[in-house]
């Protein structure tokens, strides 16, 4: 493993380190300023945003980033997304959803892949609470642990992250001018109610990228629009209960509303005013250094244009608290996670590996025969803690 990088890295940028919560916004917002050649004044302001929204996670990476953005070989960011006023230094919460994303300058291509977080896992450093979901893997340990969650799950390094407030979207959906976005299925969804029915109602088609608005609970409706406001955008990305496919559902939407932000990226001057700046500072925490983003922004545009969706399909069960309360989880099976590992490493230009423990860390062996029991049948390993999978980080000779 690569020797800390944390130190050598924040030296280089002596500007206080603070937040960064929409780090896929921060990547487009700097990918334009390069892209677009904006005056030094535009990118001193978007470089003093973005040292007010760096984070650093205070642990060693698993290979050496510097030398990856530098060499521009393909990289990982780890998404997390929260539902939740703004972010403070200190926030603890769980994460509503995690993304990966995998950007490859030689294939100029970008592939994200939504982790459920309601996958079941053994949290590294507090396995002694197993069974756990995902998304609790931060509040238990911050950003360092849930990437360390997410790397022995899958067997894959995290190369960055960024802490995302799913509600700060609105704002900079609409800073940006509004996006468009084809919905994958019909809907209707009010945020007062998380139903369909309610006040502040929005309906939106298949296929389509048209929607109408309501103010009088679906008496009367807006004339169809085919550029989503903030807050039409954050009802797309957030209904979940009519969703046939669940969370996966509202998963494959929030991908969407992200894509469309990154394909936005091409309007700079929207990205860069102050309000976008101020709103960016107070909804995103990442460990990507503006010195990072310039380099990115240079060699790793282009991917943004060829864009992959992927997700990890999970298996639902329960299994009861402390309290004797069914608690809903989803068990992914160890050919989906190879499936997940084997394209991620392939995007990522490194030699195929054995995916991770069938839960990332090591169960407990008083532990042992209830996470074999939640096994799938069909599942073609146990509920493994061998630590044993080849974590080897070196490139592919074909990538």
């Amino acid at each position: 493993m690569a020797e800390n990088q944390t130190k050598s890295r924040t030296d280089r940028f002596k500007k206080p380190t603070h937040k960064l919560r929409n780090t896929i916004l921060a990547i487009i917002a700097v990918l334009a300023i390069t892209a677009g050649g904006f005056a030094w004044c535009a990118i001193n302001n978007a470089k003093s945003t973005i040292d007010k929204v760096y984070k650093s996670t205070g642990t060693k990476k698993a290979r050496n980033v510097s030398s990856v953005v530098s060499s521009g070989k393909p990289l990982s960011i780890l998404l997390f997304g929260t539902d939740t006023g703004e972010l403070g230094r200190t926030y603890k919460g769980r994460t509503d959803s995690m993304m990966l994303l995998l950007i490859n300058p030689k294939t100029e291509k970008t592939t994200m892949i939504s982790i459920p977080r309601d996958a079941m896992v053994a949290i590294p450093g507090y396995e002694d609470t197993f069974p756990q979901k995902m998304n609790a893997a931060y509040a238990y340990g911050s950003t360092s642990t849930a990437i360390k969650t997410v790397e022995a799950y899958l067997n894959i390094p995290v190369d960055f992250y960024a802490l995302v407030n799913m509600a700060g979207l609105e704002k900079m959906v609409t800073q940006v001018g509004g996006i468009s976005v084809k919905s994958p299925l019909d809907f209707t969804y009010s945020q007062d109610t998380a139903h369909d029915y309610g006040p502040n109602l929005y309906r939106f088609h298949k296929g389509s990228t048209g929607y109408e608005h309501s103010d009088d609970n679906g008496v009367t409706w807006s004339e169809t629009k085919h550029v989503m406001t903030g807050d039409a955008a954050l009802a797309f990305s957030r209904m979940r209960y009519d969703d046939p496919e669940g969370d996966y559902g509202r998963q494959k939407r929030q991908r969407l509303v992200l894509e469309g932000l990154i394909k936005k990226s091409a309007n700079v001057s929207s990205l860069l005013n102050n309000s976008f700046m101020t709103t960016l500072s107070k909804n995103v925490l990442t460990d990507l250094t503006f010195g990072d983003m310039t380099t990115i922004a240079s060699k790793y545009i282009k991917a943004k244009n060829n864009i992959v969706s992927e997700h990890i399909q999970g298996v639902g069960t329960s299994y009861p608290d402390a309290s004797g309360n069914a608690i809903s989880y989803e068990v992914v099976t160890q050919k989906e996670k190879q499936r997940v590992t084997n394209l991620a490493r392939k995007a990522l230009g490194l030699k195929a590996a054995t995916t991770g423990p069938a839960y990332g860390g090591e169960v407990p062996s008083t532990l042992q025969a209830v996470a074999a029991s939640l096994r799938p049948a069909d599942d073609e390993s146990s509920s493994s803690t061998d630590s044993s999978s080849d974590t080897s980080t070196e490139s592919s000779s074909d990538q």
